[in-house]
Parts: structure tokens; C-alpha cells; sequence
């Protein structure tokens, strides 16, 4: 799947959100670096990664802000969100307050990005099932009634990590990408409808 010697390449950059502790951060190292360190140490400010996903005959080179969840960084967070190709709204299924949150980075990024930038919706530590707080048919309603597309995912135990990427890449390739100065955005979006996968075990 990942692959960089390619004929066509594309930039596109993607933000991750979500409240502190939902495993952003988790998340880009297991998809980046196939890695997962059991007690990640929190973001500060925002960090940056880059990944190659191919697609059929091209590729999507992913550039990748993992912004911090605590809230002293919020106001951040619109120099990387605005203009981003995709975000990725990250809550821990654990968590209900969580969900909650990322609701609310929903709202935000409806208000205040662009209206053409792909969301997802990342039900992570699906792994702890007994622990689950967030059931899957609830946050399905709530992605199918927004626009968005829900993938449960674990990061401890790769479960739809690459999935969740490899779909937004899928949908990236299905658009124009045009250059503003505030950043990367796209001329259309694709018609297809918000889908869900749900994963039985994921961190």
C-alpha cells in the first residue's frame, strides 16, 4: 500500500483533532511508522508527519499536523485546519465526553475550514471494548446525518489505521486539488455517501 516511486504524486495535507488523551498522536505513528509506544507523551503545540499512499496508478503524499488536544492550544488549531484537504476528528470510545468534544471540532471545522475538506470521524481504542462508552450505532448516525465517514480504530493494534488513511485517499483522488494561500483545498467532493467500518478490537 505505501509506495513512493510513483508516477504521479499529489501533496495533500491532512489535520488530526480531537481532545488529549484520544491517541492523535498514536494514531500518525502506527500509520507513519507501523510503531505504537504504550505511553505517548502529550503533543505540544502541533507535530508534523508525512506519508505516501498509493492508489490505483497514483499516489497521495499525506503531510500531516497532530495538533495538541489541550485546550491552551486551541487557538492554534485553525492555522492547521484551515485549507487542509482532510481532517480526521479522533475520540476514544472509552470516553463519552470525548465523543462530545469531537462533535464540537466538527461544528468548528463546518464554521471554519473549508467546505470542501474530507472528515473523518476516528472511533479510536476500539481494542477496549468492555470499556466502551460510545456505541458504534450512535456515532454511525451521528457521521451519516453530518457528512462524515466513521472507522473504529486502534492504534495498539493497527486495526483500520491504514484503513482510515487509505479511504481518505481513495476520496482524495476523486477531486481537482487547486493552491490558495491559506493552504490545500479541493474543487469538488466526492457524491459517494458517508460509509462505516467498524473494527471488534482496536487502541
Amino acid at each position: 500500500m505505501i509506495n513512493a516511486i510513483l508516477e504521479k504524486m499529489n501533496d495533500y495535507v491532512d489535520v488530526l483533532l480531537g481532545d488529549v488523551g484520544t491517541g492523535k498522536s498514536s494514531l500518525v505513528l502506527r500509520f507513519v511508522k507501523g510503531q505504537f509506544v504504550e505511553f505517548q507523551q502529550s503533543t505540544i503545540g502541533a507535530a508534523f508527519f508525512s506519508q505516501v499512499v498509493s492508489v490505483n496508478d497514483e499516489s497521495v503524499k499525506f503531510e500531516i499536523w497532530d495538533t495538541a488536544g489541550q485546550e491552551r492550544y486551541h487557538s492554534l488549531a485553525p492555522m492547521y485546519y484551515r485549507g487542509a484537504a482532510a481532517a480526521v476528528v479522533v475520540y476514544d470510545i472509552t470516553n463519552s465526553a470525548t465523543f462530545t468534544r469531537a462533535k464540537k471540532w466538527v461544528q468548528e471545522l463546518q464554521a471554519q475550514g473549508s467546505s470542501n475538506t474530507i472528515i473523518a470521524l476516528a472511533g479510536n481504542k476500539a481494542d477496549l471494548l468492555e470499556a466502551r462508552q460510545v456505541t458504534t450505532e450512535e456515532a454511525q448516525t451521528y457521521a451519516q446525518d453530518n457528512g462524515l465517514y466513521l472507522m473504529e480504530t486502534s492504534a495498539k493494534t493497527a486495526i483500520n489505521v491504514n484503513d482510515i488513511f487509505y479511504e481518505i485517499a481513495k476520496r482524495l483522488t476523486q477531486v481537482k486539488p487547486v493552491q490558495n494561500p491559506q493552504g490545500m483545498t479541493l474543487t469538488g467532493r466526492p457524491d459517494d455517501k458517508p460509509v462505516a467500518a467498524a473494527s471488534c478490537c482496536s487502541s
